[in-house]
Formats: structure tokens, C-alpha cells, sequence
């Protein structure tokens, strides 16, 4: 059984193609610009089995094409991995391929199993520096880094994710420092940017919680377009979503 939050189908972006996509409750971080707080509790949502969802993907399987297939997001999806590797198996077995949507502080012989049975691997690197990655966070980037060089080592497809943050993580050392790091990693196929914004702010006011950075405003085009331009410098295919 899964523990899920909310179910997206026909989803266009969590991965290559036309998507089902399962968004599970549980995230063991609490990220300062989070917009989906209603996740944080693993209790919370519906459960669901397995079986359910794979009849979902089926009835969704002749719109899937080549490279669509199911994702799985959060929240934090690697608490459940266990669950998400029997659905991913089942998944590929049928000819549906997977992908994960992960924040990568997670490290332990099931989620490494789970990487392996992921067709694509969605990691979100929120901060090259240790320290400030912390501060957004709450937790270090030891593990997410060591996750992304167990990806490359699989070498198997990953897009690595940045969400742009002004005064945080947008300022040409911090950016100039990711792209070198990961610029020799031959998995990445694809660096999406993901600019900060505000949408769900009105979710922590509904839950009785402190937004933490209101006073951040979402970054402007010359603030993204310089980010761009620099993952540019690094990688062959950068996105702005």
C-alpha cells in the first residue's frame, strides 16, 4: 500500500512525455520555500494499492508513447521506497517506465534498489553548499550528492532540478560551483530551472504555520536568464519551467 496525496494524470512535467503521475505524503525535509506543506505528514492522504494504480497506468498506457510512463513525486517518495519499488517493477514489467522524483537526503539499501528499477531519475540539488543547503533545508547535501554520483555510477538517465531562490542559491559563485560539479556527470540528460514563487504560500496560513521567507520575492527575467546562461556553459540541454 501506498500512502498517497494526489494523483495527476495526462502530466506533462515530471518527466519525458505524457505521465501519470503519484504524489505521495511524507517528506523528511522541510525546505524554506516549500509550497506543498499539506505533504509534510506521511499519515496524512489515502492509501492506495498497488494494483490500483497500475490499472490507472494502463488505462493511460496507449497515450504513454515511447517515453511516457508513471512518476512517482512527493513529498518525499523514497520514505515509502519499499511500496515504490513493487509498483516500479510491476510497471516495467508491463512496459511502462518509471521515474522518481526525489530530494536525495535519503541513503539506504532499498532506495538503492529502487534506483535501480527507476527508468529516469528526477533529483532536486537545492544548494551545492553544504552549509546553505542546511539553512534551506534543514539538512545537509552529503547524501544528495553521494545519491547523484550512485546514479552516475548506475549510468542510468537523470535530470537534476534547481529551484532558483534570490539571496539564496542565485548568485553566480553558488551556480558556477554546481555546474562544475556535475558538468562530467554523463547521465545528465537534461538541468531544469525552476523559479521560486509564492503559489502556496496561502496553504500555510490555512495550516496555522510560519511562512519563513515571505519576504523573498520570486526572481525576475535577468535573474533567471543569467542562471540559464550559466548552466549553459555546463550543459547541453537547460530548461526554464
Amino acid at each position: 500500500m501506498l500512502r498517497v496525496h494526489s494523483i495527476e494524470t495526462f502530466g506533462t512535467h515530471e518527466g519525458p512525455g505524457i505521465r501519470l503521475v503519484i504524489f505521495l505524503q511524507g517528506c523528511n525535509i522541510r525546505c524554506l520555500y516549500c509550497h506543498n506543506p499539506d505533504l509534510f505528514d506521511l499519515k496524512s492522504g489515502k492509501e492506495m494499492k498497488i494494483g490500483e494504480i497500475i490499472e490507472m497506468a494502463k488505462n493511460e498506457k496507449e497515450y504513454f508513447s515511447d517515453n511516457g510512463g508513471i512518476t512517482v513525486s512527493g513529498g518525499e517518495p523514497t520514505l515509502q521506497a519499499a511500496e515504490v519499488y513493487k509498483l516500479f517493477k510491476e510497471a516495467r514489467r508491463i512496459g511502462i517506465n518509471t521515474a522518481l522524483d526525489t530530494n536525495g537526503t535519503i541513503i539506504n539499501n532499498q532506495i538503492k534498489k529502487l534506483y535501480r528499477e527507476t527508468d529516469f531519475l528526477l533529483l532536486d540539488v537545492k544548494h551545492i553548499d553544504e552549509k546553505w543547503h542546511k539553512r534551506l533545508t534543514g539538512v545537509s547535501n552529503k547524501n544528495v550528492l553521494e545519491m547523484a554520483k550512485f546514479r552516475e555510477e548506475l549510468g542510468k538517465s537523470m535530470w537534476l532540478r534547481y529551484v532558483l531562490v534570490p539571496g539564496w542559491n542565485d548568485s553566480e559563485g553558488f551556480l558556477n560551483k554546481w555546474g562544475e560539479y556535475f558538468k562530467n556527470y554523463k547521465t545528465v540528460e537534461r538541468v531544469e530551472i525552476l523559479p521560486y514563487h509564492t503559489l502556496g504560500v496561502y496553504k500555510y496560513k490555512e495550516l496555522g504555520m510560519e511562512y519563513k521567507i515571505s519576504n523573498v520575492p520570486s526572481p525576475d527575467k535577468k535573474t533567471i536568464s543569467r542562471a540559464e546562461n550559466i548552466f549553459k556553459k555546463y550543459f547541453k540541454n537547460v530548461i526554464v519551467k
